[in-house]
């Protein structure tokens, strides 16, 4: 039987004017819901709609509710409002801005830039004031021709209007144009490159490597080649024993193989710690050498180069690169050598890499889904069809022959590691991708520590563009390479790209909304990008869910990028700023169990150590170190920029141009208050 508190007349049932009302006390929100009332029998059929007429104090009573449920609303965007300025207020409060920068470090682009869009920001304030006078006078109706010249402000605004239609809009219409046709090519590369990706997937292709050895246990030294590997690493304090240990136990003759640690830190405590970790693995009978260069001339590409002057590199015929936070599994060598036998022109064989901390934040996740796209569809679709990609840095292994023929490393550029894939590539080496082996590493997790990288990774290749391009002309690589390296490597994916994603999204669009006679169609806005980016995340399906936060963050990430690829493109200052990426010094749970294994077999006696254990002997405790955030004052100021636009779009009812500004408005904001990723040290 029903409880007794869903019949008539229970003490949760108003029953007034004979229309029920069942209201739920549910806070902060109240729900209402409506029962009809029973007409008696013999009752006039209007009985119902005169006793609904006389429910006055229920229509009273359901209007206050649905207020309370709004003012409810308001106040959770009222909080959330307030939390996003005490934030403010505390990094404001804390003097940590990007303008604290390095010694020596040279801020003129910078600064020019943030001046150059706070202008703009003053501006479009101006133009906002403006517009909504003219708004409420009802004369965004009407043709500039056709205003009534009653006072300086209507002749002001009628002026304006001509501007906009005689001057203004014509050039920002071509450049709108010009910028959609890019975007356009840019596009239908990417779409060409995931058709190439699915092709290899349907056919199966992929390198098929010649076996290493003999596949019997008795298979000696001599049926393995020579390999020396290196770890280039500067103040790696937090990764340098994972590293090292995982090195020192990969699956190769340990007579056919050594390690050289090459140490540029100028921290003498974390110089001391490697050199202790260096002579342990020593003692167990690991073929390895500590060096340390007092002057690190280059960074890392003069590390690698004074490492490959050593005389006994003569008797290697392969180097391998690993990066200080880099962890190959035991048969990494057993897995990518291989594929140099029989193939003499082989010059670089490059191993994908996989993420230890791609769950830890949203900042990570989002570099997953971008790593991810251009190691399984650029890095692959490049290796399988044109035999040349861009060295990803470390986890490759090269033929020491090649790096030889192509003049060695270099320290003119910050991606020597592109500029000797590039110089390999137009002497004729050719390039295998494997995408099915992994090699674990890290993520920046701090916000601080990825915009540097960044920079580095789009200033660099603009650098080595104006280096080469004399070289690529007179190579003697077919025509069709000169063009791939040309207008494919380094103009459209690395000029082209930052340069639209900064113009069109975060200039042109506040643009338009200013000046109206100027269009940017909403496929260019809304549909487009949205398709580019579900093809961007096809390669990491788990991070579909993110995929409007993907599309926010990569736009919000192109100031950062054009930024950076102005400064290489005219070898401005900034352009050779190098700044290790800061290492948390993550394990993967699979690096944890090995240790446990290798521990027990090492340990007759006793029990082996717990997983706990290991963890903090892998990660040891740093140091106590007040963290903070910076305020990033060019996000912000396009932050405001674009709810600026926002705001003028409402005016106009350009639909979804305002929710794109809008989101796209609160994406920098959420970035220029440093709200994503971790604090920093």
């Amino acid at each position: 039987m029903a409880p007794s508190w869903w019949g008539r007349g229970s003490g949760g049932v108003s029953n007034v004017g004979g229309t029920p009302v069942v209201v739920k006390m549910e806070n902060p929100n109240w729900s209402i819901s409506e029962v009809e009332a029973e007409v008696a029998p013999g009752s006039p059929a209007g009985a119902g709609k005169v006793g609904r007429g006389k429910n006055a104090r229920q229509i009273t009573w359901v209007l206050l509710l649905k207020a309370h449920r709004a003012a409810g609303r308001l106040t959770g965007a009222a909080a959330a409002a307030l939390a996003i300025a005490s934030a403010a207020r505390r990094r404001v409060a804390a003097g940590r801005t990007d303008s604290d920068v390095a010694p020596g470090e040279n801020t003129a682009l910078r600064t020019r830039f943030y001046g150059c869009i706070r202008v703009f920001l003053v501006l479009s304030l101006l133009l906002l004031a403006v517009e909504v006078a003219a708004y409420l006078q009802g004369w965004h109706l009407e043709a500039p021709s056709l205003l009534a010249v009653d006072d300086l402000f209507t002749a002001s605004y009628a002026g304006w209007m001509r501007v906009r239609l005689e001057y203004l809009a014509p050039p920002l219409q071509f450049l709108t144009n010009a910028c959609v046709v890019l975007f356009l090519i840019q596009s239908i590369d990417r779409l060409v490159l995931c058709l190439g990706c699915f092709w290899i997937r349907l056919k199966g292709i992929k390198p098929v490597p010649q076996a290493a050895g003999k596949a019997d246990v008795e298979a000696g030294a001599d049926d393995f080649p020579m390999v020396l590997v290196q770890i280039p690493m500067c103040n790696e304090r937090e990764v340098y024993q994972q590293s090292i240990g995982a090195v020192c136990n990969l699956d190769w003759p340990k007579s056919n193989f050594l390690v050289q640690v090459l140490d540029d830190s100028d921290d003498a405590t974390t110089s001391a710690l490697i050199k202790e970790e260096v002579e342990k693995w020593q003692r167990e009978g690991v073929r390895i050498i500590y060096r340390h260069r007092v002057i690190r001339d280059g960074y890392k590409a003069g590390n690698l180069k004074s490492a490959m002057n050593c005389s006994y590199v003569k008797d290697y015929e392969f180097v391998v690169i690993f990066d200080a936070d880099f962890q190959p599994q035991p048969d990494f060598l057993k897995r990518t050598v291989p594929h140099f036998k029989g193939k003499d022109d082989v010059g670089l064989v490059q191993a994908r890499w996989s993420f230890v901390n791609k769950d830890e934040n949203l900042l990570t996740r989002l570099q997953n889904v971008n790593l991810c796209f251009h190691f399984e569809v650029e890095q692959q679709v490049n290796g399988a069809f044109l035999n040349f990609f861009g060295f990803n840095g470390t986890a490759g292994v090269w033929r020491i022959k090649a790096l030889e023929d192509s003049g060695g490393w270099m320290e003119r550029t910050t991606v020597e590691d592109m500029d000797i894939a590039v110089r390999a590539h137009l002497k004729g080496w050719k390039f295998l991708f494997l995408n099915d082996v992994e090699c674990h590493c890290e993520l920046p997790e701090s916000y601080e520590a990825y915009r540097k990288q960044q920079h580095r990774w789009h200033s660099g290749p603009m650098q080595l563009f104006r280096l080469c391009f004399v070289d690529i002309i007179k190579s003697k690589i077919g025509f069709w390479k000169k063009c791939n390296l040309i207008f494919l490597f380094f103009l459209l994916r690395k000029l082209i790209l930052p340069f639209y994603s900064f113009t069109l999204f975060c200039v042109i669009l506040p643009m338009t909304m200013f000046v109206p006679e100027a269009e940017l169609p909403a496929w260019v806005v809304c549909y487009i990008p949205a398709t580019m980016s579900i093809l961007n995340i096809l390669p990491a399906p788990k991070a579909f869910p993110f995929i409007v936060p993907y599309l926010l963050f990569e736009n919000t990430m192109s100031v950062t990028k054009f930024n950076a690829m102005i400064s290489g493109l005219f070898q401005l200052g900034s352009a050779y700023e190098w700044v290790v990426t800061k290492k948390s010094g993550r394990s993967s749970e699979g690096d944890l169990i090995a240790l446990v294994e290798k521990h027990s077999k090492q340990q007759r006696i006793g029990s082996a150590p717990s997983l706990d254990t290991l963890t903090k002997e892998s990660n040891p405790e740093k140091d106590s170190k007040k963290k903070h955030n910076r305020i990033y004052r060019k996000e912000l100021a396009l932050s405001f920029l674009l709810l600026t636009a926002a705001t003028r779009s409402l005016l106009s009812a350009q639909g979804i141009h305002f929710y794109f500004l809008l989101f796209q408005g609160v994406s920098f904001l959420v970035v220029g208050l440093d709200l994503i990723g971790e604090q920093v040290e």
